[in-house]
């Protein structure tokens, strides 16, 4: 093994498909939270964690942009992970014979067509890995599970009808974090930069600091605010730009974004993952 790397969720969950497609040479440890994850990775019980970020579908994973700033972590790289959703079933069922698909309910929410055609009752489960597992354990024939392919090997399930999900680019973006940032040039797509900044209470503050991004012709992929602490008058801005802190475009944007600012952190420059150019 190359080392270890934590994920949330049980075995067979797409966090878990993102770490093998990620990292294919580290075991992959489950945990129950996030923060569990993420304090896994501190404490150097693993080496990284893969944290969920966003969903093409959905958006943004609730909570995981409160979490990154004071994780204490650094972004060192990116996946993109194509969520195909699969019905699975206990070993020798057919499609026929499944009644009740259990899954998380955002899983659930995607696969409305192909529930409705067939007449499945959805059945809410805590989460999609851990709903193959239950259909395991129960033995039940008439119940299956949406989840990965990886879930089906894992708790020995047949997978009864293969990409079932409403949208066919359904993609979650995932990020590998890491105890020490990793500032080298990799990869071949080019490299991202994330952050995290508050502006100077100034009117027109945000509109000024993005001006250096736009003047320096920077591409800002993201930008995200959100409230801290609960308190309606702190915002904080979360943004991912394509460069690297050293490239003189990116440095002259940084320096004007300082200057508008109160804050400002770089949690991570990592390689863009290829499928970002699809």
């Amino acid at each position: 093994m190359d080392g270890r790397i934590a994920f949330q969720g049980e075995p067979g969950a797409y966090s878990h498909q993102a770490c093998r497609q990620a990292r294919p040479g580290f075991e992959a440890v489950p945990c129950e939270t996030f923060e569990d994850a993420i304090e896994m990775c501190l404490s150097g019980e693993t080496d990284l964690a893969m944290l969920p970020v966003e969903n093409s579908t959905y958006g943004r994973v609730a909570d995981i942009h409160h979490l990154l700033p004071a994780s204490g972590l650094h972004i060192v790289d990116e996946a993109f992970v194509r969520v195909h959703i699969n019905l699975l079933g206990l070993p020798g069922t057919q499609l026929g014979d499944i009644k009740r698909a259990m899954s998380h309910t955002v899983l659930l929410g995607q696969c409305r067509e192909f529930l409705r055609k067939h007449d499945l009752k959805s059945v809410t489960g805590a989460d999609t890995a851990g709903s193959a597992k239950i259909v395991a354990e129960r033995g039940d024939r008439s119940l299956g599970a949406l989840a990965s392919e990886l879930a089906g090997e894992i708790y020995g399930l047949d997978v009864l009808a293969r990409h079932i999900e409403d949208k066919s680019n359904n993609t979650t973006r995932f990020l590998v974090m890491s105890r020490t940032p990793d500032m080298t040039r990799r990869g071949n797509d080019g490299m991202m930069t994330s952050f995290v900044f508050r502006v100077r209470n100034i009117p027109a503050a945000l509109y000024k600091a993005m001006g250096g991004f736009a003047t320096n012709g920077v591409n800002m992929t993201k930008l995200e605010s959100y409230m801290v602490d609960g308190v309606f008058s702190a915002t904080q801005f979360y943004a991912d730009i394509e460069g690297h802190p050293d490239d003189a475009n990116v440095r002259r944007a940084m320096e004007e974004l300082e200057y508008f600012t109160s804050f400002l952190t770089i949690f991570g420059t990592y390689p863009a993952d290829p499928m970002r150019r699809a």
